[in-house]
């Protein structure tokens, strides 16, 4: 049997030079997010599919732990609206829809669970636009629900650095 070859200098040193540029352009990996609380009560329905994407998320790329109570917690992140909307952005020739534009308003506080404001109300909005066509409706349908799935992961990761830019007052 043959041993597995070993990279060769040459090609270990090609490896080097490939990431050199990388290094020098300031180029990093997220990372944990450093919040400015330990613990958070995500104040929206448990069971919503945003609140369990936003509580693996927190989890995921901070240490901060998302606690089941109130009482528990540090800091409470009211969200007090989630509205999407499906706007008619231009029609064909014959009347039919050519254009829409998905359009997803998120709001949200962050306070103390003693009801002291630690961020005021604010609001992430995004928006993509969607062609569409009555040959294609079942791709159009799929590519609507993709679209809306990469909007809400991209709230969720707005909604991640805005969190992390939270300058808490010392107590």
């Amino acid at each position: 049997m043959n041993a597995p070859a070993r990279p060769s200098r040459r090609s270990l040193l090609l490896a080097t030079l490939a990431t050199l540029p990388l290094a020098a352009c300031g180029f990093q990996l997220r990372g944990v997010r450093d919040l400015p609380f330990a613990t958070l009560y995500i104040n929206s329905d448990r069971y919503s599919e945003l609140t369990a994407q936003l509580r693996r998320a927190i989890e995921a790329q901070s240490r901060t732990k998302v606690t089941d109570e109130v009482t528990a917690a540090e800091a409470v992140l009211d969200i007090t609206g989630n509205v999407f909307e499906k706007i008619i952005l231009s029609l064909n020739s014959a009347g039919r829809v050519r254009e829409y534009q998905l359009k997803q308003r998120f709001t949200f506080k962050v306070r103390t669970p003693t009801n002291v404001d630690i961020a005021p109300p604010s609001t992430i909005e995004v928006r993509r636009d969607l062609t569409y066509s009555d040959v294609d409706i079942l791709a159009k349908q799929q590519e609507e629900q993709l679209l809306i799935a990469e909007m809400q992961s991209d709230v969720i990761q707005q909604l991640l650095r805005r969190l992390q830019a939270i300058k808490r007052n010392p107590a």
